[in-house]
């Protein structure tokens, strides 16, 4: 299984992104879906995740501003980023997590880069 993220890009502060990722296959026993990102010389924060039941959890710092959804059928999550600010920017990294008979099994796409400069 392959994850594809893309949509990163260069944006003034206020402006918009749309993120998408897609697995290259249907991911049996896939139970939840996140958004990480990695600023320069920070640590990976979780962004935002769903689960399987569209249970949807979001950083303090990203809350009513970034919003997180998925296309079953498409096996895609999306990550809609609005008013963003120059602290928004980092490597956007997809994960969608997998239960598996051994322990949960992590699948990562290659990560999209997001900009928010004037």
């Amino acid at each position: 299984v392959q994850l594809q993220a893309s949509g990163g890009g260069t944006v003034q502060p206020g402006g918009s992104l749309r993120l998408s990722c897609a697995a290259s296959e249907t991911i049996l026993g896939l139970y939840l879906m996140r958004w990480f990102r990695q600023a320069p010389g920070k640590e990976r924060e979780i962004v935002a995740s769903i689960t399987s039941t569209d249970y949807s959890t979001y950083a303090d710092s990203v809350k009513g501003r970034f919003t997180i959804s998925r296309d079953i059928a498409k096996n895609t999550i999306f990550l809609q980023m609005n008013s963003l600010k120059p602290n928004n920017t980092a490597i956007y990294l997809c994960n969608f997590r997998q239960a598996n008979i051994s322990g949960p099994q992590d699948f990562w796409g290659q990560g999209t880069l997001v900009t928010v400069s004037s």
